[in-house]
């Protein structure tokens, strides 16, 4: 059912994700086996797409049976949930061949870039590759038990990692980030990282951190990188970002001044504003200067507050 909020790219994952069948292994198998079971593959992070006939692309769905066959026993497998009565997986696949450039997929479609075509994509493709990409990415740095050391596998239709030395179960994790646009009267501050491709700025953004609420987490990390000293935080929308697997919290803040200074260490420069310049900005029309692009909730927030004025 959809939320009436805001939705960003790489939300509104159309699934029933039916949490409660995950733990039984014969529903599982059973939905593999099913002949109208799909099953959509990543091959290092990248989606199997095709082209759409309306323009962009589509996930290039496998029978699930097939992704069963490629899986390497079910540890590549992610059970994604239903669509209606259609159980929909994921395969994980890596390596330097690619399985559709001459391997096993061939002739079904092309692993592409997700950032690349994430915004060609309709809103619910884009959901369920990035949940598939953000849980394999999360195995993949999870192989090991975290309290004995030990291999784990997977379990719980791949949601679960299981310890079979010290029975230690291991959940995959979301690390929550503060995403937030600092404003005063009708300037919004703008940061960029030297790493950056040459004028980009963007919204700034770090990590919560224990014990931290949401508005203190803004508070601080506007202060730590520029000098700035909040005085409200409201809420705009979150993004799941599967880089590997953070969920973005999209903030605008009010500060007291505009006396905001980079601190050279996250930020190399800061600039200010005008809400018309914030426009053309996300217009792409200050030559030199530009914003992230729409696939990002930065864009998103920078949006917002140009457009409330």
């Amino acid at each position: 059912m959809p939320l009436d909020v805001f939705r960003n790219t790489f939300a509104g994952n159309p699934l029933d994700r039916a949490s409660d069948r995950r733990p039984d292994k014969a529903w599982i198998a059973r939905q593999l086996a099913a002949p109208d079971s799909l099953a959509l593959a990543l091959w290092n992070g990248r989606p199997l797409v095709e082209p759409r006939k309306e323009g962009g692309h589509q996930i290039a769905y496998l029978p699930a049976r097939m992704a069963e066959e490629l899986s390497e026993g079910g540890e590549q497998l992610l059970f994604l949930g239903l669509w209606k009565e259609t159980a929909v997986f994921a395969l994980d696949l890596d390596g330097e061949a690619n399985p559709a450039d001459g391997g096993p997929l061939a002739g079904m479609g092309a692993f592409e870039d997700l950032r690349r075509v994430a915004m060609s994509l309709p809103p619910g493709d884009a959901a369920m590759v990035a949940t598939a990409k953000a849980m394999f990415e999360w195995r993949r740095r999870h192989r090991h038990c975290a309290v004995c050391g030990e291999p784990t596998v997977a379990v719980d239709g791949g949601w679960k990692r299981q310890c079979p030395a010290c029975e230690a179960e291991h959940f995959p994790r979301t690390d929550p980030v503060v995403i937030m646009l600092p404003y005063h009267g009708d300037r919004c501050m703008l940061g960029r990282q030297e790493a950056w491709p040459k004028g980009m700025f963007s919204a700034l953004a770090g990590f919560l951190e224990p014990g931290e609420s949401i508005e203190e987490a803004c508070a601080r990390e506007l202060n730590e990188e520029a000098g700035l000293h909040a005085v409200k935080v409201r809420y705009h929308s979150t993004q799941p970002w599967p880089y590997p697997s953070s969920l973005m919290i999209g903030l605008i803040a009010e500060v007291e001044d505009e006396e905001g200074t980079p601190d050279q260490t996250e930020l190399s420069e800061v600039r200010w504003f005008t809400r018309e310049e914030a426009k053309q900005l996300i217009a792409g029309q200050i030559e030199g200067t530009f914003a992230p692009q729409p696939l990002a909730i930065a864009h998103q927030l920078i949006k917002a507050w140009a457009e409330a004025g």
